[in-house]
């Protein structure tokens, strides 16, 4: 459905109550605890479609008991950045890929359809209004969480007649400091062919702790999540995959898992792909990767690197795997590695440093 056909509220219609006491911002925090003085709200009922948009002071919400965001996972949510550049500026990075895929998951999540060039205006006032909080210096930035709930106050397991969508900000700095370590292990599956893996629902996480937990028991840091009796390789921890290597026929190739349905469409993989598919210094391959792959081309000695991509850790080397009892060591990164490039390409974009049509001014 086309934004323009989609009954939807206007940023042009926000009310913006201001905070009448600002806090005081911490020098260094850790991610997604530090919030800054707004938020957004926009209720949505069945009866009267959406509301008023509303910029207020963070607080609370107020919830029923019944809400069927609580009790049945009725609800989503995004992850984008703003970053200050080099000139001051402030920057979104490709955020309109963000929208639709919010969109997506809310139209799977049988949340009401929004248009999503209004929520992007919404959300570009509320980074004006708390601009202070986007840091000045280093690699830190804000991490935006727009949020999408269902609020029904019912315990019926239906589509709700009641929603809220929400918009909060925290400062956030590197998600990971180091390489990864990987625990991959076929006895957990974090989504299937059918489900939504695709989606950015909440469930989607709650239900992989577990085996995080377990990963750490190995002396790894995060959950390489394998699929199907060839153990398939799909995303790692929260992130999209990636191999370098020299493939099977000899030829150079990065390639990453295919969107069939049980990978998540990050915003950070597909510009990736598009950034090497720009180079064409080699061939880029969206296809099925397999352990029984990787342990081959690590024996054969073809495997380059294994790297990890999402919002909240930009561009991650894992460095090893705990397999089948093995600890499987991956190439090491240097200034040399594919990733490096592709995180300096990236962050140079986003900070303003090279001109990209990817970028969003504030």
């Amino acid at each position: 459905m086309a934004s323009s056909s989609i009954s939807s509220f206007k940023a042009a219609d926000l009310v913006v109550q201001l905070s009448p006491s600002l806090k005081t911002k911490p020098d260094v925090v850790d991610f997604g605890t530090v919030f800054t003085d707004h938020m957004l709200t926009v209720e949505w009922n069945a009866n009267d479609g959406w509301q008023t948009p509303l910029i207020r002071p963070f607080g609370d919400l107020s919830l029923h008991p019944a809400c069927s965001a609580l009790h049945y996972a009725v609800e989503l949510f995004e992850g984008l950045k703003v970053y200050r550049g080099d000139d001051k500026r402030l920057r979104l990075f490709r955020p309109l890929l963000n929208m639709e895929r919010m969109s997506k998951s809310a139209e799977r999540a049988c949340l009401p359809a929004f248009d999503q060039s209004e929520l992007l205006g919404c959300i570009r006032r509320l980074i004006e209004i708390d601009q202070d909080w986007v840091p000045h210096l280093g690699p830190a930035c804000l991490y935006i969480r727009p949020t999408f709930i269902g609020t029904e106050p019912s315990l019926g397991v239906k589509k709700p007649n009641r929603a809220l969508l929400y918009v909060i900000m925290c400062q956030a700095g590197s998600y990971f400091n180091t390489e990864l370590s990987l625990w991959a292990n076929p006895k957990y599956t974090r989504a299937w062919k059918g489900g939504t893996g695709d989606c950015k629902m909440g469930g989607n996480y709650g239900g992989t702790l577990f085996a995080q937990h377990e990963a750490g028991s190995y002396g790894c840091q995060q959950v390489l999540w394998l699929y199907g009796e060839d153990h398939q390789i799909t995303e790692g921890g929260t992130m999209n995959i990636f191999l370098h290597w020299i493939n099977e026929d000899g030829d150079e190739e990065l390639a990453t898992p295919p969107l069939d349905g049980i990978i998540l469409p990050g915003v950070t993989r597909q510009s990736i792909l598009d950034l090497a598919r720009k180079w064409d210094e080699f061939k880029v391959s969206e296809r099925y990767l397999t352990m029984g792959q990787l342990c081959s081309a690590l024996k054969q000695q073809r495997l380059k690197q294994m790297f990890g991509s999402g919002t909240a850790c930009r561009v991650c080397h894992i460095g090893s795997i705990v397999y089948e009892e093995k600890n499987l060591q991956l190439p090491n990164q240097d200034e040399h590695s594919l990733s490096s490039r592709i995180a300096t390409e990236l962050t140079d974009m986003q900070h303003g440093r090279s001109p990209s049509d990817w970028t969003y001014l504030v």
